[in-house]
């Protein structure tokens, strides 16, 4: 009888594509997956880093695994287990700790699964990281999120994320292409590219972004492409009216801005202002004015004064965007801003945090009301919810529509009618009303 393993995953979808990555790899070496509940006999738990409230998850995780079996085989791997492998060592219950170097091998690791009083380390230093993976992660046939790219050159003084992944990279364009055919072979309809800097795919080939998408576009089996997240000095002219063209790629970005305050994109090493990222949206707009465009907000930086959160919620309040993600500034070891002065307090990072998550319901509002009326195609996915099904528009809007199993993975003309008291898009196919 083989051994059953479960996972957990914290944090951004290139985790999600990763962990499913070493999902096949488990399968093919024997292992049964089962889901988390079940008690397995290996634990393997992706982590992130990006904020110390992720390093206490995954101690929460540890133990919740433990409690479906207290005698499972703990495995942490993921970017806190690559910047604080002794720290998770010495949580109760953890056997193995894999950085980024040795993720990917973990079947050469499990060659027993004796719990032992001190967790095994496996943890080179992150320069010696340079080989690219790629991955996919599919819940269903619908929707394949494609690691593309990873690692990040920037190092911005807030993150530590090329301390966990080291250098940019990623394979050629005709190696991208044949993983992408070879992953969609079972019909996917749509796939989101993703990666760490995903604009900066190529940079160790001498190859870009645009050289990839141009490609892609040539993949006859994949319906849709959707830009997962992209740099605003990397979202070049030339990128954005090629899926302004595009019959592929759906006009949906997502795009970083952290502060439009331009003092504080200095401190912060960000590598444009204010006025590019106004330039950017301005262009976008004039292409593609159905284009849904997300944003990227960190406040409580370092020096933020509330003069300097004004500038940011006024630059964001007058921009065409729809909708936000917002992030607290976290304190995080062996990073820059650490050492710059200027600290803002945690209740004023709150504050300023519910003053633009109250912003970003605002604007997805208003956007969402402008097309209320039209007809989009919506790719449904298969998840049955209280008798209701779900797909996105391709400028990202969210339709919720009575359950119908006929609908699962076809892309659907819907009359969008209304927006729900949940905020969602009500959608009607009008051949059945």
């Amino acid at each position: 009888m083989s051994n059953t393993i479960a996972f957990y995953t914290l944090g951004c979808k290139l985790n999600f594509s990763e962990t499913s990555t070493i999902g096949r790899q488990m399968a093919d070496a024997g292992f049964e997956k089962v889901n988390f509940t079940e008690g397995a006999d290996v634990y393997v738990i992706n982590t992130c880093s990006v904020t110390d409230h992720a390093d206490r998850k995954c101690k929460k995780v540890v133990k919740e695994a433990l409690k479906k079996n207290e005698k499972a085989f703990i495995v942490i791997v993921g970017c806190y287990a690559q910047l604080k492998p002794q720290e998770i060592s010495e949580i109760p219950g953890v056997d193995m700790v894999l950085g980024a170097a040795e993720k990917f091998n973990l079947p050469n690791h499990l060659q027993d699964l004796v719990k032992r009083e001190k967790a095994i380390v496996y943890n080179a230093p992150i320069k010696e990281v340079n080989t690219f993976v790629p991955g996919f992660s599919m819940g269903d046939r619908t929707r394949m999120f494609m690691k593309l790219q990873d690692g990040c050159d920037y190092f911005c003084t807030f993150c530590t994320i090329p301390l966990a992944r080291g250098k940019s990279r990623s394979l050629t364009v005709s190696e991208t292409i044949d993983k992408v055919v070879k992953a969609t072979e079972n019909g996917v309809k749509e796939v989101i590219l993703t990666g760490v800097n995903l604009g900066d795919f190529g940079v160790n080939h001498g190859e870009t972004f645009y050289d990839l998408i141009i490609a892609l576009e040539e993949v006859e089996q994949v319906e849709r492409y959707r830009i997962s997240s992209i740099e605003p000095n990397l979202l070049t002219d030339e990128i954005i009216s090629f899926v302004a063209q595009s019959s592929k790629f759906v006009p949906h970005f997502h795009i970083p801005l952290q502060s439009a305050d331009d003092e504080l994109l200095g401190k912060m090493r960000r590598k444009y202002q204010s006025q590019l990222y106004r330039e950017r949206v301005k262009r976008i707009k004039a292409l593609m004015p159905n284009c849904c465009i997300g944003v990227d907000v960190i406040v409580g930086f370092p020096g933020e004064t509330n003069d300097k959160f004004l500038n940011t919620f006024n630059f964001l309040n007058e921009l065409d965007v729809s909708y936000l993600h917002v992030f607290p500034y976290s304190e995080r070891k062996n990073t820059t801003a650490v050492k710059l002065s200027g600290r803002v307090q945690q209740n004023i990072r709150k504050e300023r945090c519910n003053q633009l998550i109250s912003l970003s319901e605002k604007k997805k509002r208003f956007f969402y009301e402008q097309f209320v009326g039209e007809r989009y195609l919506v790719l449904f996915e298969e998840e049955n919810r209280n008798g209701f099904m779900y797909g996105f528009t391709p400028n990202y809007i969210k339709v919720k529509m009575e359950y119908d199993p006929i609908l699962v993975d076809e892309l659907t003309e819907v009359k969008l009618i209304a927006i729900d008291e949940e905020g969602m898009m009500r959608g009607m196919i009008e051949e059945y009303a």
